[in-house]
């Protein structure tokens, strides 16, 4: 198909298909193990009369879903797991080579690409650390942390962010010194030192291309950083290696300035994106159907809905419904049909936390106080 906005838009299509397909699949997985986990000890006598699906599986809805949808979901949790770890013992190599390279040479190109390979351990122990983190169940923690430490992905990720570009600054600051300063002596490259650059490109440059399809914002935060790896440590090896061929040697601080500017963009640009996140972002307009689409389903004896507000609290989603029930709904089918689904939509991969309220007006109040966040 030649046509790009076509093929865009077939895309999209397709896109929006395989949403509604995940959330029939995940509504006939969980709503009936929803509806028969309500009310176990309807005597009240402390005895359950009967187990749902909810109580089998300890509220781990996960376990709820079909086969192929936890087969999808544990084969990306042991992919990004596997990138982690791989991406560990690569940063750990490429800094013992570059670390003995950079004694060979006095390029200040190469010196900032050890500082990019020594931050590169650093963020990947930054991500390792959080997902082994948001992975711990202990009792302890589940009590400190009372809706999950997912948050701790994005939040390391920040503070990484903000180390990076202070880190990038100083070497910025160096290489505007090392241009007014006396020394005027174009730097040669040892062979250690251009097979560490090589090396560090290669491997960086697979890493990224296996771990491109894997979205979770740990992994894609080590894909962009391998992508960075690749481009600094291009223009590294390139920088000094054309100062020293033509006898330019303002080449090599120019090349460091130049790639500390662009890491400091590109992460900075990353920091404020997980701030934006952090701080509540709407949901994509993509998420939003498929949450609509949601509420849908539960037509007709949800008879519509009020609002549908879904926003970023870190990397997921946190949504809130306000359905609109029949006036002469007992409490009780209006508590389960809301449970359901509050479960069904937690059962998305991308919903963290879902909120349902019932209604049984059109017009009227509908969400929260609009001057609440001023009251304090």
């Amino acid at each position: 198909m030649n046509n790009k906005k076509l093929r865009a838009f077939y895309k999209a299509q397709n896109e929006r298909l395989n949403d509604w397909l995940e959330v029939d699949a995940v509504v006939m997985a969980i709503a009936d193990d929803a509806l028969e986990s309500m009310n176990p000890d309807p005597d009240h006598d402390g005895d359950l009369e009967r187990c749902g699906g909810i109580q089998r599986v300890a509220g781990n809805i996960g376990e709820l879903l079909p086969d192929e949808e936890k087969t999808k979901r544990r084969k990306a949790g042991r992919q990004a797991k596997l990138a982690i770890n791989v991406n560990v013992i690569a940063n750990i190599l490429l800094l013992l080579a570059k670390m003995f390279a950079v004694f060979t040479t006095g390029s200040l190109s190469l010196v900032a690409s050890l500082v990019d390979s020594a931050l590169d351990l650093l963020c990947t122990l930054i991500v390792w650390s959080t997902n082994r983190l948001v992975l711990w169940r202990l009792h302890a923690l589940r009590r400190r942390f009372p809706v999950g430490k997912r948050r701790l992905e994005p939040l390391g990720i920040l503070v990484f962010s903000i180390i990076m570009v202070i880190s990038f600054m100083q070497i910025l600051k160096e290489s505007v010194e090392r241009l007014f300063g006396s020394s005027h002596e174009a730097e040669i490259l040892s062979w250690s030192a251009i097979g560490s650059l090589v090396g560090t490109i290669v491997i960086k440059g697979a890493i990224g291309i296996g771990c491109y399809s894997i979205k979770t914002t740990q992994v894609q935060a080590l894909v962009q950083d391998c992508k960075t790896d690749v481009i600094f440590n291009t223009l590294s090896l390139f920088f000094p290696l054309l100062g020293y061929r033509a006898g330019v040697w303002w080449l090599d601080p120019v090349g460091a300035g130049l790639l500390s500017i662009f890491i400091i963009y590109d992460w900075g640009h990353t920091s404020f994106s997980n701030v934006v996140r952090l701080s509540g972002e709407a949901a994509d307009d993509e998420t939003l159907r498929k949450l609509m689409y949601l509420a849908y389903r539960f037509s007709p004896i949800v008879t519509g809905f009020k609002n549908v507000t879904a926003y970023h609290a870190g990397d997921g989603v946190w949504v809130e419904f306000d359905i609109l029930l029949a006036e002469d709904t007992p409490l009780n089918c209006s508590h389960d049909i809301a449970e359901t689904l509050q479960y069904c939509a937690e059962g998305l991969g991308e919903v963290d936390r879902a909120f349902v309220t019932t209604d049984y007006a059109v017009s009227g109040p509908s969400g929260h106080a609009l001057d609440a966040e001023w009251n304090h």
